[in-house]
């Protein structure tokens, strides 16, 4: 089951948008598609402008980081709620956040509401049978200006410690698992150690992959998936040197500055090309931009699909070639790739993956549609009675899914 998200009044979205991607019951089947992945899966989101599906990627970072911090700051704009601005009712109320997911065979229920001057609801469900136990559910009472707890009886613990611990701007989940809630610990883990994300505030860092090259066995796994990407790349070579380093100091009170060295490790990335006319040494610099992205994501998606996690990459085709993003998302089908069983959801503007063979079935393509008073609303393919060999891609450059940009013709030189 892959995870299903909601988020209400954001940036985007200036009413309660609910939607669960999840596998849902598709009429067309395909020979070479399994009926429904055992485990792992992906999740593709259509984008009609930049801001759209992108805020949902970034609204799961905002639930991750408020997560894992003691407090929520409105110094802290990368992490802080974007309720939709074009509203002045939407504007002034709380942004909320949900996520159901299942964990060792338990499903969780969990989301907050907040404002960027506190915590203002949280709740968790947790389905361990088919009825839902609700463990705790937190309220702020504007009439006595303070929280209010309902714990229910599946909750072990010293309850009343975590909700004396918890401030206003925190969140209850984090304080209890920070003070050894075991039972609350598992929720909070998937959080911050099973879901991944790839946007512009949690941006892919080259670091990861570096430090899967200096491991023989990680080595030869990345640079086999670039050779079959049809990169000329034989070997990867990663050589730590001693460089030195420059830091300045300034005193604003005084005007004056200090600058100071020091030798620090540097890892240099030295990329051996074999063709059939020659061989050939590269740095980093001379490799394109596609093959520097590809390497620094390749690492992290071949360590999540080994760990069986779930990832969420924002723009996952930038400066990628469409058959290398094809290449990718088939990483998720393979069992014997997919060990974990990973999940993978991502947004695109590349349409011709709609069309792509094999790579989909109908029920995990979503779209993002703008309408015409900036907000946004999202929704499934399977909304739309399409036949079973039909070009998708051509529908949708058409307008018959939506979702598509509103262009001024006229402006843009655009004939119809």
């Amino acid at each position: 089951m892959e995870p299903k998200f909601s988020a209400n009044l954001s940036a985007s979205f200036s009413e309660f948008q609910f939607r669960q991607l999840d596998a849902a019951l598709d009429r067309w089947r395909s020979a070479h598609l399994p009926a429904r992945p055992p485990s792992g899966g992906h999740r593709a989101i259509r984008q009609a402008l930049g801001m759209t599906a992108t805020h949902l990627a970034r609204h799961l970072g905002v639930t991750t980081s408020t997560l894992t911090r003691v407090e929520i700051s409105e110094a802290d704009d990368n992490h802080q709620p974007s309720p939709f601005k074009l509203d002045a009712a939407s504007a002034s109320q709380p942004s909320e956040f949900e996520v159901i997911f299942i964990l060792d065979g338990v499903r969780y229920q969990y989301g907050f509401a907040m404002t960027s001057q506190r915590i203002v609801s949280e709740h968790l469900l947790v389905y361990k049978a088919f009825k839902p136990q609700r463990w705790f559910e937190r309220h702020f009472a504007t009439e006595t200006g303070k929280d209010r707890y309902d714990f229910g009886p599946g909750l072990k613990g010293a309850k009343n410690l975590w909700e004396g611990a918890t401030r206003p701007n925190a969140l209850f989940l984090s304080m209890a698992a920070q003070l050894n809630g075991d039972a609350l610990r598992p929720v909070f883990d998937w959080f911050v150690n099973r879901l991944v994300i790839f946007n512009e505030q949690s941006q892919l860092s080259p670091q990861f992959s570096v430090q899967m090259l200096k491991r023989e066995e990680q080595r030869k796994a990345i640079c086999e998936f670039l050779r079959a990407a049809d990169i000329s790349i034989a070997d990867i070579e990663v050589a730590t040197k001693q460089a030195m380093a420059h830091t300045i100091h300034f005193d604003l009170a005084t005007g004056k500055h200090e600058e100071t060295a020091s030798e620090q490790a540097v890892d240099e990335i030295k990329f051996h090309h074999v063709t059939e006319h020659g061989k050939a040494v590269f740095d980093l610099a001379d490799e394109s931009g596609g093959t520097r992205n590809l390497l620094f994501l390749t690492g992290p998606v071949l360590d999540i699909l080994n760990r069986g996690l779930t990832l969420v990459v924002d723009e996952l085709d930038t400066s990628l070639h469409t058959l290398l993003v094809q290449a990718l998302v088939r990483l998720f089908h393979r069992p014997e790739a997919n060990t974990g069983g990973a999940q993978l959801i991502f947004t695109t503007h590349n349409t011709s993956l709609l069309d792509a063979y094999g790579l989909f079935r109908r029920d995990p393509i979503w779209f993002v549609e703008k309408r015409p008073d900036q907000s946004r609303s999202l929704y499934p393919l399977l909304d739309f009675s399409s036949r079973k060999n039909e070009a998708l891609e051509r529908g949708y450059l058409q307008g018959r899914y939506g979702a598509l940009p509103f262009l001024q013709n006229q402006a843009l030189g655009v004939k119809r």
